[in-house]
């Protein structure tokens, strides 16, 4: 009896009889998908069980593996009990090359891609065509995909649409132009934004006398580019649109014998010279000596190859001219390039042993568009978005925006602006940052700046800081920030660009996968590896913080999201996040000045969503830690009062309107202050708060304070002093313990006020505040100060952490104090 064969692309085939039950064929499937490697427990259940695994996932997929062992063996009693053997973590389907579809597919296209490029055009046309046979549908398109199989139809279709592509190329070099008219009219019509395959109808109408309708392939590929994405069609298209315009007759005669990359053909590609580097480059340096060591130290007889990868737009190509052009005294071969994107033949091979030669790939898209050039002797320098994984020897260099410090040296790319003719090296830094850092958008600002000479950079920042416009401006002739980005994002599988769009929800800055989680609606671990699909996608970036999206990816994101997905399922979504981020915000000390700014955008995106509680439980965490600004505090305090009157919560209510006169105190503007404590102290009575009309009544009493009235002060914190010392109120008394301590110092002296500041510290210790203990602690020592001594007589007093008021004649002597800045 023949071995068992498996089928992947298309249904699930098995010789013999593939097993009836959808688990089983779901198991099987996604095993063969990773054929001879292990695949773990936990990676089955969540293609198994995409949404919701139950408590006996485990177990249960014990019982699968049993049932399709048997399977397995009744279809080959003397083969099949090997097949299916159990590895830690998990399980592994063994198989030879010849018995599963998918490895002979790869094998087949493997082989036409290398006939291609050696010019056996016939060989070529011949193994694509076998490879495209085994193909009887969509990978196992009677199995639901899950996360590891949608990954691998995206993968396999890919590779089916390079042989299909490289198959058409080789019958084109074989005259066959007039029989793939028909074909190519359809595959134009199925893949409506690949280049490749109208540029291959262009020249087969070309060739058969039908110069009219090739031009109208051209106009309505570029037609749809610019309305689905914002782009022109690349380089080598519009160079083929130039010939069939000027009648070239090379392109109208097959030419067999000029390789894979000459007109008749129509192949991408190009070996020329290497241009000069980019005289404006900046920066740079720790990632050019890298690339330069690592070029430096490959092998004289070639093979080897270094990759710069990175987002769009982040200067992979500048970076590889320049660090080619630095190195070239180790190529006495000589400096060539290959641009994928441009027209041409393919790379010939280096000179003789002994002069190797550096071949720089820009624009690879995987590795089959470079494992050909590895036996001609060229050392390789390539640019890629993801790493080309699998190519022996690789080494790589992931190149990320432009770190903060060299941020100061991009005034050289805006010369000619600012005070003296030139922009400033802080202006052009605050740029760069609203930039993202990231080249080409800073490139795309500068050429803003350039082209306006009635703008200052000051307009310029203006412009940018508005992030519903930012992309936008980050457009400028042939610079287009927006559709450069989204050749990342349109490159993506639709749950990878799904995933995508909901993280915009998360405030900008670093996250954790927890909270990746929340906007997902994962578990931890499925998050995770989301976030790792992301990162070889460029679209996220990991740090030592964790995750973050770069600012204009963000920015993306949130269009996309807004553009994309349904409403119920976005607000959904922000229900999550904020739930997420107000369980962290209320924990003891978890709501810091770095959080502030991110709370502050999620109460708002509650706000907008109807989240009324959400919207008062983010606000209640802002209250805890320091603000971003006081407009953005003071709009954020005022949404949460709207939110507590709609969803009819009148103590949070008092809340944000005590909250509201704590910052207009704080900002100086006493009568707007006074109305809200007092409409605060009101509303907290009429629903028996007791906490928060003694906060108010301690608000009263510091603006009486301010005021010289110590007196009046004194006489309100009675009340509040009684209110608070009941149980369950340690921060309102210690608020109260530290106004009292204030009235003490301006009425009694400094041993009067020790009492009250040590009552603060040992509040501050059960609430376990650092920043409240180190109050305490400061205000002690100043009353310890000699009277002769500078500071002596408390002429300056910090009145609330990091909150300074300086009297002339000691301690609030006369009305009017002056302001101080924070503590440092």
């Amino acid at each position: 009896m023949d071995a068992v064969r498996f089928g992947i692309l298309g249904p699930l085939e098995v010789s013999g009889g593939a097993p009836q039950a959808a688990k089983l064929r779901g198991v099987l499937g996604t095993l063969l998908v990773r054929a001879n490697e292990v695949v773990s427990v936990d990676t089955l259940i969540d293609e198994l069980w995409p949404d919701s695994p139950p408590r006996t996932a485990p177990t249960t997929l014990q019982v699968y593996v049993s049932h399709l062992r048997k399977a397995l063996r009744t279809a080959d009693p003397h083969h099949g009990r090997d097949t299916l053997v159990t590895r830690r973590p998990g399980y592994l389907v063994r198989v030879t090359p010849d018995e599963l579809d998918a490895t002979a597919f790869l094998d087949l296209s493997g082989r036409g891609h290398r006939a291609l490029h050696d010019g056996d055009f016939a060989a070529a046309a011949g193994l694509q065509r076998r490879a495209l046979a085994l193909w009887r549908g969509p990978l196992l398109g009677d199995i639901p995909h899950g996360p590891l199989l949608e990954g691998a139809a995206v993968r396999l279709d890919e590779a089916r649409t390079t042989a299909l592509d490289e198959r058409v190329r080789a019958e084109l070099h074989l005259g066959m132009h007039r029989e793939l008219v028909p074909e190519l009219r359809e595959l134009a019509a199925e893949y409506p934004l690949r280049e490749e395959f109208h540029a291959h109808l262009m020249v087969a109408l070309y060739r058969c006398g039908r110069q009219a309708e090739a031009l109208r392939v051209f106009a309505r590929l570029r037609q749809t580019l610019v309305e689905e994405l914002g782009i022109e069609p690349g380089p080598g298209t519009r160079r083929l649109q130039r010939l069939i315009l000027e009648g070239d007759p090379a392109l109208a005669r097959p030419e067999p014998d000029a390789g894979p990359g000459g007109p008749g053909g129509g192949v991408r590609g190009g070996d020329t010279a290497l241009p000069a580097a980019d005289a404006s480059f900046v920066g740079r340096a720790d990632e050019l000596a890298l690339v330069d060591r690592l070029l430096r130290g490959t092998s004289d007889t070639g093979g080897d190859v270094v990759a710069v990868t990175g987002m769009p737009g982040v200067g992979k190509t500048a970076l590889a001219f320049l660090a080619a052009h630095r190195a070239a005294d180790a190529f006495p071969g000589g400096l060539r390039l290959w641009d994928l994107s441009g027209g041409g033949r393919p790379p010939s091979p280096a000179p003789a042993r002994g002069r190797r030669a550096l071949l720089v790939v820009d624009g690879v898209t995987s590795e089959a568009e470079v494992r050909p050039l590895l036996p001609l002797g060229h050392t390789v320098l390539l640019t890629a978005r993801r790493v080309p994984a699998g190519l022996p020897g690789l080494r790589t260099v992931l190149l990320g925006p432009w770190r903060p410090e060299e941020s100061r040296q991009l005034v050289r790319l805006f010369g000619g602006h600012g005070e003296g003719g030139r922009i400033t090296a802080d202006e052009a830094g605050a740029v760069a940052e609203l930039c993202g850092r990231l080249p080409l958008a800073v490139r795309a600002a500068a050429a803003q700046l350039a082209a306006r000479p009635h703008w200052t950079p000051a307009t310029l920042t203006a412009r940018l800081r508005a992030e519903d416009g930012r992309l936008d401006a980050l457009r400028a002739g042939d610079i287009d920030v927006r559709a450069r980005l989204l050749t990342a994002y349109e490159g993506c599988a639709q749950g990878r660009r799904r995933e995508f769009r909901l993280l915009s929800l998360l405030p900008p800055g670093p996250f954790d996968a927890a909270r990746a989680a929340a906007a997902l609606d994962l578990t931890e671990a499925r998050a995770l590896a989301a976030l790792e699909g992301l990162a070889d996608d460029r679209l996220v970036e990991a740090d030592r913080d964790g995750w973050r999206l770069p600012e204009l990816l963000r920015l993306l994101a949130a269009e996309r999201l807004a553009g994309e997905e349904d409403p119920a399922s976005v607000r959904a979504a922000v229900r999550r996040v904020c739930l997420a981020y107000a369980r962290d915000a209320a924990e003891p000390r978890r709501a810091t000045a770095p959080d502030a700014p991110g709370l502050v955008r999620l109460a708002r995106a509650a706000h907008e969503a109807g989240l009324w509680e959400l919207t008062v439980r983010l606000t209640d965490g802002l209250a805890g830690c320091a603000p971003p600004d006081s407009g953005a505090e003071e709009e954020c305090y005022a949404l949460a009062l709207d939110a507590a009157r709609r969803c009819a919560d009148r103590p949070a209510e008092a809340r944000m309107l005590r909250l509201l006169a704590e910052l207009a105190s704080r900002y100086r503007r006493s009568t707007r202050a006074r109305d809200l404590f007092a409409r605060a102290l009101e509303l907290a009575r009429e629903c028996g708060d007791e906490e928060e009309a003694g906060r108010a009544l301690v608000g009263l009493a510091e603006l009486l304070l301010d005021g010289g009235s110590a007196g009046e002060a004194a006489g309100l914190l009675e009340p509040a002093l009684a209110v608070l010392s009941a149980p369950g109120h340690p921060r309102g008394r210690y608020e109260a313990a530290r106004a009292r301590a204030l009235v003490a110092l301006a009425q009694e002296g400094p041993e009067a006020a020790r009492v009250w500041f040590e009552e603060c510290l040992t509040l501050a210790g059960a609430l376990d505040d650092p920043g409240l203990r180190m109050y305490a602690r400061r205000s002690l020592r100043a009353l310890d100060i000699p009277a002769d001594e500078p500071g002596a007589g408390f002429g300056a007093v910090e009145i609330r952490p990091g909150l300074w008021r300086i009297h002339r004649d000691g301690p609030y002597a006369g009305a009017s104090p002056t302001w101080g800045g924070p503590c440092r």
